[in-house]
């Protein structure tokens, strides 16, 4: 009698354990597929951005090229790693692309251009956003799978260690520099 309860509370402990795993990785799976989202309308929006560019500053050919090679590697790359790797070469393209306003004062006044540049910024904090969730899923979901008992049954089922959406780039990683023209003295 002890024997089939105490195989019954396994029994129990083990499904509940498989069933908030695969939980887990349905999680993680739908926040990538969140981040995907905002990275399409990210993508989407670059095209537009480009061409309010060429209008005011087409001798910037090696910017522009680079904007949009940039959103062609970010598209078609597959996974955490990879996503993330091409992403923070957008950013860096895009970064240029925003520095040519600087250098245009036209260029920033077109309202167009204004109203892409704030859609942009909108859309870049919806995929730090959802950047944040994917992380603290995944980190939830390699947890899970590294703990006891509950590794038992992650290596019994194969489920594997998910990748972090993070940062490759170690500057991005350090604090913005101000200036205002003054030297200390």
């Amino acid at each position: 009698m002890w024997i089939l309860l105490l195989i019954l509370i396994l029994i129990i402990a083990f499904v509940v354990i498989y069933n908030s795993l695969v939980k887990l990785r349905v999680r993680v799976d739908n926040s990538w597929a969140d981040i995907d989202v905002q990275l399409k309308r990210r993508y989407d929006l670059i095209p537009n951005l480009v061409e309010t560019v060429k209008g005011y500053a087409s001798h910037e050919r090696d910017t522009l090229e680079a904007v949009i090679e940039a959103r062609n590697r970010a598209m078609s790359a597959q996974g955490p790693e990879a996503q993330a790797e091409a992403e923070n070469v957008l950013t860096g393209a895009l970064r240029q692309l925003f520095a040519l306003s600087e250098a245009y004062p036209q260029l920033r006044a077109v309202e167009s251009f204004s109203n892409l540049q704030s859609t942009l910024n909108e859309i870049e904090e919806a995929v730090q956003n959802a950047r944040r969730y994917y992380n603290a899923v995944v980190r939830d979901y390699n947890t899970k799978i590294h703990t006891v008992p509950s590794n038992v049954v992650a290596g019994l089922f194969r489920f594997e260690r998910r990748q972090f959406f993070g940062l490759e780039d170690e500057r991005e990683r350090e604090a913005p520099k101000v200036s205002f023209g003054t030297d200390a003295q």
